[in-house]
């Protein structure tokens, strides 16, 4: 059998080839709304997970300096996958199966003891390391201003006080640390009532509070014992409240821009509604 197809490049089926000849696809675990294709292997009797970008992809290279460097509190503990092959020119990475369920939609998106967990792994993953940036603001008031620039669905006159807001923001030096990028349910595994994390394509050195965004706009906006229980595990609160709330509309940006871009109308309007409630914030 030809693990992945069409949906990988040659040099992908020849290095999924060379590390688990004669593999067999037993579930496509992809999202389909970008390039990346997640594969479940069976292998002599051991279970994987290969994951492949495509052409466009700039996010396996980041995925593999995460396992290679950061993943270590995680993986010691057996609460993250640990990477058996990787070639970041090739784009694929092969990990071992982790168990579980995704907690995103589940019984148990809504439990805080999931959270206090989720805190306690986070907390372990930005402890390792703080270096300051003295970069890191203005690179992402660059960005965001360039999202504006780029085709969405925000009205000119939202555009208009964005722009003048944004710019308006100082550049601070920022504390950086191995965050996840992308902290929230829809990455979080559950088993036997153990949490693990998956999905490491956004990691990168950011200040801590950029991991409590998602789960800022969903999670805890539902129900706030989940925060509570967050924070607990976590052990403190790093949303200092000048840049926290530049951060909060960085992230409305992107959302609305990015989810129109790539058609997922659902989580454009979420964005649409971080904006409103961000600018409401004053």
């Amino acid at each position: 059998m030809d693990p992945g197809g069409d949906q990988l490049t040659q040099r992908q089926r020849e290095l999924l080839h060379d590390w688990l000849p004669g593999a067999e696809v037993v579930q496509d675990h992809s999202w389909g709304l970008v390039g990346t294709t997640v594969l479940e292997l069976v292998h002599r009797g051991a279970r994987y997970v290969a994951k492949a970008g495509d052409a466009k992809d700039h996010h396996l290279a980041r995925e593999v300096w995460a396992h290679r460097n950061w993943l270590g509190p995680w993986t010691s503990r057996g609460r993250a996958p640990q990477l058996v092959h990787a070639d970041s020119e090739a784009k694929l990475l092969v990990t071992r199966y982790l168990p579980g369920e995704l907690v995103q939609g589940s019984e148990h998106e809504f439990r805080p003891d999931i959270y206090r967990q989720a805190g306690e792994l986070l907390a372990r993953s930005h402890e390792q390391v703080a270096i300051e940036g003295e970069e890191f603001e203005a690179r992402e008031k660059v960005k965001s201003l360039a999202w504006l620039d780029g085709p969405h669905r925000i009205a000119a006159d939202v555009v208009e006080r964005l722009r003048e807001l944004v710019e308006s923001w100082p550049t601070p030096p920022a504390t950086l640390v191995p965050t996840h990028g992308d902290w929230h349910p829809r990455n979080w595994l559950v088993h036997e009532g153990v949490v693990s994390v998956i999905d490491f394509g956004r990691a990168d050195l950011r200040p801590a509070l950029t991991d409590f965004a998602r789960l800022a706009v969903q999670q805890f906006r539902a129900d706030p014992a989940l925060e509570s229980a967050f924070l607990d595990g976590y052990g403190s609160d790093p949303r200092e409240a000048a840049a926290w709330r530049r951060n909060r509309v960085r992230e409305a940006i992107g959302t609305a821009v990015w989810a129109y871009q790539v058609g997922n109308e659902p989580f454009e309007q979420q964005g649409h509604r971080m904006i409103a409630e961000a600018l409401a914030d004053g």
